[in-house]
């Protein structure tokens, strides 16, 4: 009974804790601007420069908002999408400015840095902005030119959402303008995506990916956000006697099953744990594996393989390119294979078997405490936010 209790006050704990450390969620801005359809057109382009997932994975950080008429004169004027990007980025400011804040800055006036300037292509204080709060609740902003100076060009507006100190929307009324921003921006040199892997030790899986046309939908991914799981050259070798026995379109299936459609950094991978749909996900076809992290190691898990990230081949936006320790094996085409990898700590440990194959009886001793724990604790789970009244009952029972 002692073991019993004790092992009840230690799930009901950890509920607790499970609970008091779920209940923050992470901000995503497209949401929270699909709110508002003035701001429909802001938020379209956030998405397609990729400046909505920067946005969602800092911690601290100010968007400011325009609304659809703002964005249009920004848009008449020709910009390419690159040059719209470092537009847009000059109105991600890297802290956080709620209401409040903006209207009691120490001084009347300060400098913020913002998501150009950490991008490297703005140019000395060009990636700056000034923010001055004038008397009468007027709060004003403006981009910091090459030697230092400013012009007030836009005004506070309204706040939209504010996450207290996470991330703060504000709406404000004009683009910010600056010449450095404004700038030709050539697009980026398109991007190889077995190139890279052939020279960061993943050329057997390039190989793959080259012979069963998995290449075509990666690169039709690609601009949207694109993030591969490469295996070792060795973790191929060693995996190849299945590969052949599989047809032309499993072999296909088992390749676009190590790619995810979006960019997910190693930060990201940490802190989405769950299942991933994955570039294989076809109708009933699930192909998703789950994303589990264990202190700094990042592991993959399916059905019947556990795989690690090893290293990190690339990560810039759009492409996320990791090596991992084996072959990712869905149970869409290993449905017969057992789970390898038993002595992972991600893995329970199996009961030993007796002469006729029957699984040992556990001892005596810890028969009754086992079980009585595994259901306390998923009992205790389920309690939710009443985790103390179900302790302070429990308790009295007893006691």
């Amino acid at each position: 009974m002692q073991i019993a209790y004790q092992a009840l006050v230690g799930a009901l704990a950890l509920s607790f804790l499970i609970i008091s450390t779920t209940t923050t969620e992470a901000h995503n801005i497209t949401k929270i601007l699909a709110k508002y359809p003035e701001f429909s057109t802001f938020n379209h382009y956030l998405s397609i420069t990729h400046l909505a997932a920067e946005i969602n994975r800092r911690e601290t950080i100010t968007v400011c908002a325009v609304d659809n008429a703002a964005m249009s004169d920004v848009l008449s004027k020709g910009y390419s999408v690159y040059t719209i990007r470092n537009i847009l980025s000059l109105h991600i400011f890297a802290d956080y400015f709620g209401a409040k804040k903006l209207h009691q800055i120490t001084g009347g006036s300060t400098t913020t840095s913002s998501m150009f300037q950490a991008s490297g292509d703005a140019d000395g204080t060009t990636g700056y902005v000034n923010i001055t709060d004038f008397k009468g609740g007027k709060v004003a902003f403006g981009a910091l030119d090459e030697t230092g100076g400013y012009k007030l060009t836009s005004t506070f507006v309204k706040s939209v959402q504010e996450m207290p100190y996470n991330i703060s929307v504000i709406q404000i009324s004009h683009i910010l303008t600056s010449s450095e921003a404004e700038a030709p921006t050539a697009a980026p040199e398109a991007i190889n995506i077995t190139s890279i892997m052939n020279e960061q030790g993943c050329k057997a899986f390039s190989d793959l990916v080259i012979s069963s046309k998995a290449i075509t939908v990666y690169n039709e991914n690609l601009e949207g956000g694109l993030t591969v799981f490469c295996p070792s050259d060795a973790a191929v070798k060693a995996f190849m006697p299945k590969y052949k026995n599989l047809t032309a379109l499993g072999k296909q299936s088992l390749v676009l099953y190590h790619a995810i459609a979006m960019y997910q950094s190693l930060q990201m991978l940490k802190s989405n744990n769950g299942l991933m749909t994955t570039l294989a996900t076809d109708g009933d076809s699930k192909y998703d594996f789950d994303v589990q992290t264990d202190g700094e190691d990042v592991t993959l898990k399916t059905k019947v393989v556990i795989a690690t990230v090893t290293s990190t081949v690339k990560d810039q936006e759009p492409l996320a390119l990791f090596r991992i320790n084996k072959v990712l094996q869905p149970r869409e085409l290993f449905k017969g294979a057992a789970a390898e990898d038993a002595d992972s700590p991600a893995e329970s440990p199996k009961k030993k078997k007796g002469k006729k194959g029957k699984a040992e009886a556990p001892s005596p001793d810890s028969d009754d405490d086992s079980d009585a724990a595994d259901q306390t604790v998923n009992w205790a789970i389920r309690i939710g936010s009443g985790w103390w009244m179900g302790l302070s009952v429990v308790l009295s029972l007893i006691v």
